[in-house]
């Protein structure tokens, strides 16, 4: 059992926001250290400042690097050689450096094999800016420090999975940026994830216009016509189950969503937008595409709650679960793939079929 056991990397994300009482509340349960081993990279003394300040129990352990994590505990390793102010519910540069020295040991880390699995607690994507993160977001810096696959943005809980061709782009910019060759990527990583990640063996995906009414037949707009269908038309072909383009405004509020396993968005909030309103207690940020396994909750700092013991700590929970179903998921499908069966066929001969093995 222990050595099955999954190591999972958590990231403190920025210290004054609520990300250290989530991971607080969520290790107050001991029934979750059987399914896994934590190990936080953030500040043993950022941590029991926050476990004092919200008066919470929950015990942890301080160690080097993942390697040297104990089962059955939380661990915690030392990002931050600095003494780092904590000012709950205030973002600032501070924090946010503390954020980035945190996530680069843990890539550092998982670089090394020290653990299976990444969950990142929320980030300031202003107070994190800096010459070594340029990045508008987790996705992308992670993107980058892998160097390997090409990330595809997932919101997902039980019964909904909502993917997005464009990430964090400006809304000025999103038109321009989406391609029929972008669409056709974004499919195809969307298809893989959902038959390795999540089990799905002929997963049907939805896929959203870009325009109010689909475009009204080129009324309000062309892309329909001229992108978004060619790609639907040309990954059909390929063998991928998708459908639309559907406008997004019925297609969500009808809950059509429910006849389908995936739905791929154009831009980040014709996603997220519905799907936190449907799953904002239970929904996960899940990075597809990439040889890592990373999830998060899908809010973020909520400095307006930090330090007021009023965060919920069900998104980072399910985050974490989800991890975890994600990497047994991906071990299956592997192993299921290992030993192929060599392909059958039939030649026919005179009146008799003889069963051939190539």
């Amino acid at each position: 059992m222990e050595q099955t056991k999954i190591k999972i990397g958590i990231t403190q994300g920025d210290v004054n926001g609520i990300g250290y009482e989530v991971i607080l509340k969520t290790f107050e349960n001991p029934a979750i250290l059987e399914l896994c081993t934590p190990i936080v990279y953030g500040s043993p003394k950022v941590m029991t400042y926050h476990r004092k300040a919200l008066e919470l129990e929950t015990s942890f352990t301080i160690i080097n690097t993942a390697a040297d994590a104990v089962s059955g505990r939380l661990n915690v390793v030392n990002c931050n050689d600095d003494e780092v102010k904590v000012e709950m519910g205030k973002p600032s540069h501070e924090s946010g450096k503390a954020a980035f020295e945190a996530l680069e040991k843990a890539m550092a880390e998982y670089k090394e094999g020290m653990y299976d699995v990444l969950v990142t607690a929320p980030i300031h994507k202003q107070m994190i800016q800096s010459d070594n993160f340029p990045f508008p977001g987790h996705t992308e810096y992670i993107e980058q420090s892998i160097g390997e696959g090409k990330a595809l943005m997932i919101l997902a809980n039980e019964s909904l999975r909502v993917a997005l061709v464009t990430g964090h782009v400006p809304v000025a910019k999103i038109a321009a940026t989406i391609t029929q060759e972008l669409i056709q990527e974004k499919l195809a990583i969307f298809n893989t994830s959902l038959k390795s990640d999540f089990g799905i063996g002929a997963p049907r995906i939805a896929v959203l216009a870009l325009n109010p009414h689909a475009g009204d037949g080129g009324v309000i707009g062309k892309e329909e016509e001229t992108i978004i269908t060619p790609a639907i038309k040309a990954m059909r072909e390929q063998g991928i189950l998708c459908y639309g383009p559907f406008p997004a405004d019925g297609f969500m509020g009808s809950g059509a969503y429910s006849h389908f396993d995936g739905v791929l968005a154009m831009y980040h909030d014709q996603g997220l937008v519905p799907f936190k309103v449907l799953a904002m207690e239970n929904g996960v940020n899940f990075t597809a595409g990439l040889p890592i396994i990373r999830t998060s909750p899908d809010h973020g700092t909520a400095f307006d709650i930090a330090g007021k013991n009023m965060a919920s700590p069900d998104s980072f929970r399910q985050a974490l679960y989800m991890a975890i179903d994600i990497y047994r998921n991906r071990k299956n499908d592997s192993e299921a793939r290992s030993n192929p069966l060599r392909k059958l066929y039939f030649e026919k001969r005179d009146d008799s079929d003889k069963l051939k093995l190539e």
